[in-house]
């Protein structure tokens, strides 16, 4: 079992002009951000689309987003192959995923695109239901909850969502000291804690460490973010 470290997950969002693309609401904001073994790389996508209908008011009460401002922005045809690009066939991390899927799909289906699949999705609003039974699950209240600073939104916003998406995950998954990833020849993933419980089982062994060994772990040590042996 060895740390993996190419686990790309990409924190996805979108904002429609409605709330049932079975109706024909289209999607008018997409954005992505790209997670490393859970950490944000800075890597991110970002697309406003023309939907060829009007947006909904309440809609645009939420989002901010006007017909007037999506007048002459690419239709979802001119952006896909570059969206698709972005994405690729990493894990997608999105909150209340059937909504986002089924607009996706919504989309993809009229190109004749191939379909994203729920079993490639972690759903944060299903954690949190699971793991805060009966609480509220919303972002703004998981924001609340782990005291996310959402100062600067305004308005709903599917880059600032995902942003704010990307840290309420590592919190949902313990936070950046307990989410380290490892994986094996199942490419199942396991936290810290569960490998901790497995190993005290053993016996007691002493190692010694190499130089090459010392040095990998310095650099290793360098991507955790705001570690608490340094508060």
């Amino acid at each position: 079992m060895t740390i993996s470290k190419n686990l790309r997950e990409v924190v996805l969002d979108t904002e429609t002009t409605g709330l049932n693309h079975a109706k024909g609401d289209r999607i008018v904001d997409i954005a992505c951000v790209e997670l490393i073994n859970h950490i944000p790389t800075g890597n991110t996508y970002q697309v406003y689309i023309n939907p060829e209908r009007e947006m909904q008011r309440d809609a645009t009460a939420i989002s901010g987003i006007t017909d007037e401002f999506l007048a002459d922005k690419p239709l979802f045809h001119e952006i896909v192959d570059d969206f698709l690009n972005f994405v690729q066939d990493s894990i997608l991390i999105i909150h209340n995923a059937k909504f986002d899927i089924g607009f996706l799909n919504s989309e993809l289906s009229r190109l004749d695109k191939p379909l994203f699949h729920m079993k490639n999705t972690i759903d944060t609003l299903e954690i949190a239901r699971k793991k805060f039974p009966g609480s509220p699950a919303s972002l703004d209240a998981l924001c609340k909850r782990f005291e996310i600073d959402t100062s600067g939104r305004t308005k709903h916003g599917a880059l600032i969502d995902c942003f704010l998406l990307s840290e309420v995950y590592i919190n949902l998954l313990g936070g950046r000291q307990s989410d380290l990833s490892f994986h094996n020849d199942n490419l199942k993933i396991e936290t810290v804690s569960a490998i901790k419980n497995t190993q005290a089982k053993r016996a007691k062994r002493n190692f010694a460490v190499s130089t090459d060994e010392k040095t990998s772990h310095e650099e290793f040590l360098k991507v955790i973010n705001n570690p608490f042996w340094k508060r």
